[in-house]
């Protein structure tokens, strides 16, 4: 039987993407969380249903870490090296939409990437609901302080 040279996957590189250029299908061109707390900001208007599946997929996919009320307690935070970030009160809550969209798509210093999980409006829905958290948490500030 004859045998043929050995087929090396990758032994060349791929394809690359010339730079400066945008995916045709979808997607979004490459983007760092800075980049993104500069130039983005949530095209959706806030809906009754858009704001019930954003908290959908943040009870689904954030909350196990981050708590259902977003304060950073979730039922995994204890085995996690880095405590995660209180979305309520920390420093998202002072950051641009574009920040915390930057921060789901890329993940962030112990946090995965998201980008494969959502869709681009999926993520701005979560971001929106982030927001109403944090707007749930400065109301009940407000009347206790009163």
């Amino acid at each position: 039987m004859f045998r043929g040279p050995e087929v090396q996957p990758l032994a060349s590189a791929p394809r690359v993407t010339p730079s400066d250029t945008l995916p045709v299908h979808g997607g979004e061109p490459p983007m760092s969380r800075e980049q993104a707390a500069a130039t983005l900001h949530n095209p959706l208007t806030p809906t009754a249903a858009r704001l019930e599946h954003g908290k959908a997929l943040f009870l689904n996919n954030c909350a196990p870490c981050h708590g259902a009320g977003g304060s950073g307690n979730g039922s995994v935070a204890h085995l996690l090296s880095r405590p995660p970030t209180d979305l309520v009160n920390g420093l998202s809550k002072d950051q641009p939409d574009g920040y915390i969209y930057g921060t789901i798509r890329n993940g962030g210093v112990v946090m995965p990437s998201y980008d494969d999980a959502m869709s681009i409006d999926e993520r701005w829905q979560v971001v929106m609901f982030v927001r109403s958290l944090q707007q749930a948490a400065k109301a009940s500030a407000k009347v206790a302080g009163q």
